[in-house]
């Protein structure tokens, strides 16, 4: 099944990390494959409409089986500035996205996994709504300034982490530990394992910016 043959504002971009649950993709909305991604969607009985990468994870089979299905491949050198992922990011940007999600970002390798999780906190991704999944966790980065409002289940799990130095004028609402206009200090561990106590949440941000990971009660 190929879904989302033109471009839009929504966007499922599959990179090649660990695949967790079959994530949900709302109809017509356009895939992006991040390289070796594309065989995460032929596994699920999707055709992504766009392959991204330098192909060094799509064997001969793989690749001929896209083309002929319709999947446009945009190739890129080996030697890149770039890992696979972010170049299927900028790409569906430039095609207008605003609301991306990420699935299979996260995997065995660490070097990968930290540098997908810090993509989203990149300055051109400025004013880009960016979630990774993976199976009942959902990760997205709080910028200075912003308010994110999260919907779940009363008892799911919701840790805030600092990125980018001391985190300042934190709030929160709909969390059994609620913060008003408080610190959050880089390295500490003060904001890991919040709980919702109500189906939305909020966390607010004055400056400096934060990992939100919103863990789905089993």
């Amino acid at each position: 099944m190929k879904q989302g043959s033109a471009p839009g504002s929504r966007v499922t971009i599959f990179a090649n990390g660990r695949l967790g649950d079959h994530p949900y993709i709302p109809e017509g909305e356009l895939i992006i494959a991040a390289d070796g991604g594309a065989a995460h969607c032929l596994e699920l009985g999707l055709i992504p409409s766009v392959v991204v990468g330098d192909m060094d994870s799509i064997n001969v089979e793989t690749k001929q089986r896209l083309v002929s299905s319709g999947s446009q491949m945009i190739h890129y050198p080996t030697r890149k500035d770039h890992t696979d992922l972010e170049l299927a990011l900028k790409y569906a940007i430039d095609q207008g996205a605003r609301t991306i999600t990420i699935v299979a970002a996260l995997g065995a390798r660490w070097d990968q996994t930290l540098a997908n999780l810090l993509l989203p906190a990149g300055r051109e991704f400025e004013g880009i709504n960016i979630r990774l999944v993976d199976g009942v966790q959902e990760i997205q980065v709080v910028k200075p300034g912003s308010t994110v409002t999260i919907t779940g289940q009363p008892g799911d799990t919701l840790s805030l982490i600092p990125i980018a130095g001391e985190s300042a004028g934190v709030t929160t609402k709909g969390l059994e530990y609620a913060l008003h206009d408080e610190n959050l200090e880089f390295g500490s561990t003060r904001g890991i394992s919040n709980v919702l106590v109500s189906e939305h949440a909020q966390v607010s941000l004055r400056s400096g910016k934060l990992i939100l990971v919103h863990i789905q009660k089993h």
